[in-house]
């Protein structure tokens, strides 16, 4: 789609308007507000064909232990893959952990008594390929990295689950579809 250049002075039409807003690169699907002290957040019907990258987001609220988040597509238990290269605010690193063949991505995001995030794209969930993801900033209180994997199948799914180590409160999970050209 072609770029439009409005000029002062120029009527903004309702057609315009409906064009442009439509088509923007990030588009709101669906959030889900956590509850206190839950073992674990699900958000369903998130993925489907309209989208075929999206990108999660979850701020504002905390995690009862200082580590990571993890995160599982569907009811899949096997065949997460993944590497973390992450440093110590303290200097020390670079270091790397990793996933073979996990019951879920390990690195999702992380979070202590303070705060607590995830921030991830993943690619082709509900396509029949190869599911990918990159978390950004996977960070507690003493660690930073960024966590790159896949999950070795071809299911479609619609859904994915954040699993903290302890518990979440508050916050909200927030899913938007990277809008196709």
């Amino acid at each position: 789609m072609a770029i439009k250049t409005f000029t002062t002075g120029e009527v903004l039409t309702a057609s315009d308007t409906n064009t442009y807003l439509a088509n923007s690169g990030l588009v709101y699907v669906t959030s889900t507000t956590v509850g206190t002290g839950v073992s674990s957040v699900t958000v369903s019907n998130c993925f489907s064909s309209t989208y075929d990258s999206y990108k999660i987001v979850y701020t504002g609220g905390t995690q009862s232990a200082d580590s990571n988040i993890k995160m599982r597509l569907g009811s899949t238990t096997t065949g997460y893959y993944g590497a973390y290269i992450y440093a110590f605010y303290s200097g020390a690193g670079p270091n790397v952990a990793g996933d073979n063949n996990a019951t879920e991505w390990t690195f999702a995001g992380g979070g202590a008594s303070n705060s607590a995030l995830v921030h991830v794209d993943i690619h082709n969930p509900f396509t029949a390929y190869r599911t990918r993801m990159t978390a950004h900033n996977v960070l507690y209180s003493t660690i930073t990295g960024t966590y790159t994997a896949v999950l070795a199948d071809s299911t479609s799914y619609t859904a994915f689950t954040i699993i903290p180590n302890g518990t979440l409160t508050g916050g909200t999970v927030t899913v938007y579809g990277y809008r196709k050209a």
